[in-house]
């Protein structure tokens, strides 16, 4: 298969960027170690396998996120460029990049913001939760890469049992998709990306819902929350916050303008 055919192939399968996930494609079939004919074979396994609209990131086993390289593959949610948001909002609130804090990361997933964050405060602690031990398999795989063993404790549970208060930051991309609308997602999402990191319920907020209170309790008194949201979804969430006890001091914009990050901190009138 020369790579027009590729070229020609992804585009007939409908895939966006056809000529660059080919070229993308090449280049990785040619950086493992194999004989010249075993790469234009395992080049036209990685093509068929994007032309069912398997995620480029599953087939390379890689995603870039903060300028850091993460594995992911099946079982596990593909970083996104929108999460970025969430450590540019923490830097904003916390400068200082010395400072010792305490960074609890909600549904890990592929651990891609607690190891930004730890990679931006080298003197900071983090505790990464998720529920799926698929999602927390990939996250041990590269809090290991990162060196991170030492200052990241990766545990399986969910997000709404007990845990120690006084965290400075917690960090959360939750579901929030409405559940109805996966099925016209694209289908390299939603036919390939783990539904329970992507169900947000029937209205998409029921993860908010969840951990509004949750977050009440394990900020400590000058603590700061980020949480991703979807568009459109920044005055609901906002106001679940509250209700429980927070307040909500900014919603931060993606690089599209996109409301994206709702930071929330303890209502200091709160008892």
């Amino acid at each position: 298969m020369t790579l027009e055919d590729a070229v020609k192939h992804l585009r007939d399968a409908g895939v966006d960027n056809p000529r660059l996930d080919a070229r993308l494609l090449w280049a990785f079939a040619k950086s493992l170690p194999q004989g010249e004919g075993e790469i234009s074979a395992r080049f036209e396994t990685y093509i068929a396998r994007r032309a069912a609209r398997e995620p480029l990131a599953y087939i390379t086993g890689a995603k870039e996120f903060w300028s850091l390289n993460f594995a992911v593959g099946p079982g596990v949610l593909i970083p996104r460029p929108d999460s970025e948001t969430i450590i540019e909002s923490a830097l904003r609130c916390y400068p200082d990049r010395a400072a010792p804090l305490s960074i609890l990361d909600l549904g890990s997933g592929s651990g891609c913001l607690l190891v930004a964050a730890l990679h931006e405060y080298p003197h900071a602690h983090g505790v990464g939760i998720d529920s799926s031990p698929e999602a927390l398999a990939w996250a041990r795989r590269n809090v290991a890469a990162h060196k991170l063993e030492d200052r990241a404790t990766l545990i399986e549970t969910g997000w709404l049992e007990e845990a120690s208060p006084g965290f400075d930051l917690v960090l959360a991309n939750p579901p929030y998709i409405p559940a109805g609308d996966i099925a016209g997602l694209q289908p390299e999402v939603a036919l390939y990306e783990p539904h329970a990191a992507l169900d947000g319920g029937p209205d998409g907020l029921d993860a908010y819902r969840a951990l509004a209170p949750r977050i009440a309790r394990l900020l400590n008194p000058a603590g700061h929350a980020f949480l991703e949201i979807g568009q459109g979804q920044g005055d609901a969430v906002a106001t679940l916050l509250r209700a429980a006890g927070l307040q909500v001091p900014a919603v931060n914009p993606d690089f599209s303008g996109i409301p994206r990050v709702a930071v929330a901190k303890r209502n200091r009138l709160r008892p």
